[in-house]
Parts: C-alpha cells; sequence; structure tokens
C-alpha cells in the first residue's frame, strides 16, 4: 500500500465523486492507514437500513397473523355453540330437559354468540348447523349429539 502524509486525504479529483474530509486523523480512521479504503464513508448508516427493513417485516407478518388467528378463535367459538347447541337439543329431545329441542338449540346458539340456522332432530339425535361472521366472512358449523349408541344417520 501506497502512504500518504498526514493532511493528504481524498478528494473528489482523486476518487470519483466522493468528497472525503482533507484531514484522515486516527479519530476518523481508527487503526487504518490514513488514505486507504477503508477510510471514509464506507457503510455508515447501513445498521439503520436495516434496522428499518427487519421492522418492516415485523409489521408485515403482524398484520397477516393477527387478523388469521383471530378468525381461528371466531370459528372455535361458533364449533362450541354449535356443539352446545346440538347438546341441549338432544337433551331436550330425550326428555331429560322440557321443551321443543330446536328452540332450545337456538337459545343456546345464542348466549353463545352464534346463530341457529339449522337443526333437524332424529330420534334422539340432534344435528344443528351454527353460523357467526367475522368481517363479513361467513363461518358455519355442523355439530350432532345423542346418547351413546343412538342412530348416527349413517
Amino acid at each position: 500500500m501506497r502512504r500518504r502524509s498526514r493532511g493528504a486525504g481524498w478528494s473528489s479529483a482523486n476518487r470519483g465523486n466522493a468528497v472525503w474530509p482533507r484531514e484522515c486523523g486516527a479519530a476518523e480512521c481508527g487503526s487504518v492507514e490514513c488514505g486507504s479504503r477503508e477510510c471514509g464513508p464506507g457503510e455508515s448508516g447501513s445498521g439503520s437500513v436495516l434496522a428499518v427493513a427487519v421492522l418492516a417485516c415485523v409489521l408485515g407478518l403482524t398484520v397477516v397473523v393477527v387478523p388469521v388467528s383471530e378468525a381461528l378463535v371466531m370459528k372455535q367459538c361458533v364449533v362450541a355453540a354449535a356443539d352446545a347447541a346440538a347438546l341441549a337439543a338432544a337433551d331436550t329431545a330425550s326428555g331429560v330437559i322440557a321443551g321443543i329441542p330446536c328452540d332450545t338449540g337456538a337459545r343456546t346458539a345464542e348466549r353463545n354468540g352464534a346463530s341457529l340456522t339449522a337443526c333437524a332432530v332424529d330420534g334422539v339425535v340432534a344435528t344443528v348447523t351454527a353460523s357467526s361472521s367475522w368481517l363479513g366472512m361467513p363461518i358455519s358449523v355442523t355439530a350432532r349429539a345423542g346418547p351413546p349408541g343412538a342412530s348416527t344417520g349413517r
């Protein structure tokens, strides 16, 4: 490497469009030889660009993951409502609870945050469909309940 004397920093005349300080001292270059390629602006600020890129990726993933996870939670709520409505309708059909099976199932579904869209009772087996919507997307779940050994309709 060619040595340069103190005060002979790079200028636009000998380094393309780069304008570096005329003085190249130890404070600017650290332990790098004055006038070498390492002495200059280099990659200063590249960490900030990387940090912004990482934050943008995290924000993008958050925007996708949060709504999807909320939709899954909402679906599980509708599943729970359909199961509870089917159990209530089956209990009413078997005589454990007084009332009309589909009305009992509808009340149970509404108390669990869904609406009953279909209800069929075959003996003591109740089949219900509960539905709800999330961000305009319909969520519909069918559940069946009855005593053990009862006909499943298959």
